[in-house]
C-alpha cells in the first residue's frame, strides 16, 4: 500500500492533507519510531511530496528542512549543517543535476539521494556522475527509502563529520575532507562509492576487514552477502591504484575472510592475490 501511495506522489500528487492523513494512519502507528537520528534537507518543487516526505521522515525520528528550487537549497547549505539532501531532479530554475554538482563542490562529505520519476539509465549516470551517492526512482517503497536514509547518516557520519586529515600509506594519499585520493602528485579519479570503501579500508589499514563488515560500512546494514559486487568494486580500485593489478601491493585479499590495505608495518614483497573464489 505504501509503494501505490508513493506511486500517485510520484506521479500526481493528492491534496497535502489526505497524504498527511495515510501516514499518520500508516507510519505512525506502525511501530516504526526509531532514536536513529539524522539531519536531512529535502529539495523538491512539490509542496506536497515536501509534506509527505517531512511527515514521514520525522515519524521516523529524522530531523528534517525542505525547499523547493536549488537555490535555495545551496543558501541553507552553507548557512546549516545537514547530513543527507533527498534531491529531486525536476526542479524549475537550477537542474537538480547542477544543483548536485555544487553541493558536492562546497560540501564534500555530504551525502546526497536523488529521488525521482526519471528512470532512464542516462538521468542515473548523469545523477551518480554529478556527484550523487544513491538513486532511488519513483515510486518508492518508504522502508526502502529509509533504509537508505540510515545507510547514508552512518556514511556521512564516518567519513563526512568527524573525520581526521589525510591519510598516507606509501605513495597512496587520501583527503577525506576534499575527497581527493593521490598516488603520489598523481589525481585518481574515483566514483563515491570507490572513495568510500577506499576511505573505510584505509581507516583500518593493516587489519583486515570481513566482506560482510565493509559492505555493511559502505553500503548499509542491509547489505552484507553480495560478494560479486564487492569484489568488482575492488577489481576496479586495484586497476586504478596499483602498478599491477595483478600483484596488488595495497588492496591485499585476506583469503576467505575480506580484504585489507597495507599497513605501514608491512614489509617485504607482497603475495600475488588469493584466487577470486576464495575472496
Amino acid at each position: 500500500m505504501v509503494g501505490q501511495c508513493a506511486e500517485s506522489v510520484a506521479r500526481l500528487p493528492p491534496p497535502p492533507q489526505l497524504l498527511y492523513a495515510f501516514f499518520t494512519q500508516n507510519v505512525l502507528s506502525s511501530g516504526s519510531l526509531t532514536d536513529s537520528a539524522g539531519h536531512i534537507l529535502v529539495v523538491d518543487d512539490e509542496a506536497s511530496i515536501r509534506q509527505v516526505l517531512k511527515t514521514t521522515l520525522e515519524a521516523f525520528g529524522f530531523t528534517t528542512d525542505e525547499v523547493s528550487n536549488g537555490e535555495e537549497a545551496l543558501r541553507l547549505l552553507r548557512r546549516k549543517r545537514f547530513e543527507v539532501v533527498l534531491l529531486d531532479l525536476n526542479l524549475l530554475g537550477m537542474s537538480g543535476f547542477d544543483t548536485c554538482a555544487e553541493m558536492r563542490r562546497i560540501a564534500p562529505g555530504l551525502s546526497i539521494l536523488v529521488l525521482s520519476v526519471r528512470d532512464s539509465q542516462d538521468d542515473k549516470v548523469l545523477a551518480l556522475d554529478s556527484g550523487a551517492d544513491d538513486y532511488i526512482t519513483k515510486p518508492f517503497h518508504i522502508s526502502e527509502l529509509i533504509a537508505r536514509l540510515r545507510a547514508a547518516v552512518r556514511r556521512t557520519r564516518l567519513f563526512g563529520n568527524n573525520t581526521p586529515g589525510s591519510i598516507s600509506v606509501g605513495e597512496i594519499d587520501l583527503d577525506p575532507v576534499r575527497r581527493i585520493v593521490r598516488k603520489g602528485t598523481r589525481v585518481i579519479h574515483l566514483t563515491p562509492k570507490e572513495f568510500d570503501l577506499l576511505h573505510y579500508l584505509m581507516a583500518h589499514a593493516g587489519l583486515p576487514v570481513t566482506h560482510q563488515r565493509l559492505l555493511q560500512a559502505v553500503w548499509g546494514a542491509e547489505h552484507g552477502n553480495e560478494l560479486e559486487y564487492l569484489r568488482t568494486f575492488v577489481r576496479q580500485l586495484r586497476i586504478k591504484l596499483e602498478s599491477d593489478p595483478a600483484k596488488p601491493k595495497y588492496l591485499i585479499t585476506e583469503a576467505y575472510i575480506g580484504y585489507r590495505f597495507r599497513g605501514v608495518q608491512d614489509e617485504g614483497p607482497m603475495s600475488a592475490p588469493a584466487p577470486e573464489s576464495s575472496e
